[in-house]
């Protein structure tokens, strides 16, 4: 699916991860180890490894199950992560200074009561670096600033698809009764909810109502998952939401149905229809209906050009550093700024 861009299309061209060391991922969490319980809380280093693949490696090294283990969220494979580790240890101890797994660094380690859970971040700071641009840097820069006031529809990123759409075929298959791993059915319930997501923000991008309240919605408090609605649109509400305060939302299918009312039932609601599989499927699932903010704001966007070669005037790089809210995606952010044909490596950047 082409999704619409909010801004008029990208005035960038370049690459994107061209090293791990280009994509630079911070996580934190909501909360600090609380120094008790049986779990010990990881801080750790990753370079070129997957966020399961290191689960799986802590769990051989504790000779735990891997059930033992909990993560925040996935982090992508290309990039330099640091993100936190849960592994639950009744009555042990472990010396975490043997871990030898390829590419990773153990940080710090501190006992805390409770597994780590997905979603159990408040957000994720990047540090990225653009290379090779070619484009309109003014447009660009006014861009920028754009996004640092604005932000850029929360879409969930091709990664949350897997290669050419395949977890989309794994729901296919879900939903017409074959057995999936655990995992698999994970990835594949994930996508299906994501692509109706997508459709309904691509929807609004269109009608450009992505970053403002329609009649009917079902409002976000920023920074929290929290919402209300459904609402009627009144001055109040808009200038809250233009100041960033609250943000409109967009489904996250499931049972039961989100309550909302007038324009936004009657458009989430096409497109869920034109997606009838999919919304079937989840709900005969008995998935939870969640909801998720339409938009995402860069906190802290900075960024400063760079020349990429000392010899060559005309070559330039970017960089970048913001923190976005949990389970937005740093290259839905990008996107609207650079046109990287593509070339976004497999994995995940969000959490």
């Amino acid at each position: 699916m082409s999704l619409a861009f909010a801004w008029g299309g990208p005035p960038l061209r370049g690459l994107l991860k061209s090293a791990p060391e280009d994509f630079i991922v911070e996580e934190t969490l909501f909360f600090s180890a609380d120094g008790l319980g049986e779990h010990d809380l990881l801080r750790i280093e990753k370079r070129g490894a997957n966020t399961e693949w290191v689960a799986r490696g802590l769990a051989r090294f504790a000779k735990v199950p891997q059930v033992a283990v909990g993560f925040a969220g996935l982090k992508d494979r290309h990039a330099v992560t640091r993100q936190h580790f849960t592994v639950q240890l009744p009555g042990r101890q472990i010396d975490w200074s043997a871990l030898a797994l390829p590419g990773v660094t153990l940080l710090s380690v501190a006992r805390h009561s409770r597994k780590l859970k997905r979603g159990a971040l408040s957000s994720n700071g990047f540090e990225l670096v653009l290379r090779e641009i070619q484009g309109d840097q003014d447009r660009a820069q006014a861009l920028l600033q754009q996004l640092k006031n604005e932000g850029a529809p929360n879409y969930f990123g091709d990664q949350r698809f897997g290669h050419q759409g395949g977890n989309l075929d794994l729901a296919r298959q879900l939903f017409a009764g074959e057995h999936l791993e655990r995992a698999d059915r994970s990835f594949a319930l994930s996508a299906a909810r994501s692509a109706i997501f997508n459709a309904v923000l691509d929807r609004r991008v269109r009608e450009e109502t992505w970053n403002r309240i329609i009649d009917g919605d079902l409002c976000n408090l920023a920074g929290r998952r929290a919402w209300f609605g459904p609402v009627e649109v009144d001055a109040t509400l808009q200038q809250r939401c233009r100041t960033g305060e609250i943000h409109p939302t967009g489904p996250m299918w499931g049972v039961p149905a989100a309550p909302t009312t007038g324009a936004c039932l009657q458009l989430e609601q096409q497109c869920a229809d034109e997606r009838a599989d999919l919304a079937a499927g989840l709900a005969a699932q008995q998935i939870e209906a969640e909801r998720r903010p339409l938009r995402a704001i860069p906190q802290a966007l900075e960024w400063d050009w760079q020349l990429a070669s000392p010899t060559d005037a005309d070559s330039r790089a970017l960089r970048l550093r913001f923190a976005l809210p949990a389970g937005a995606y740093a290259t839905a952010l990008i996107r609207e700024l650079i046109d990287v044909s593509g070339a976004f490596p497999a994995g995940a950047d969000a959490g």
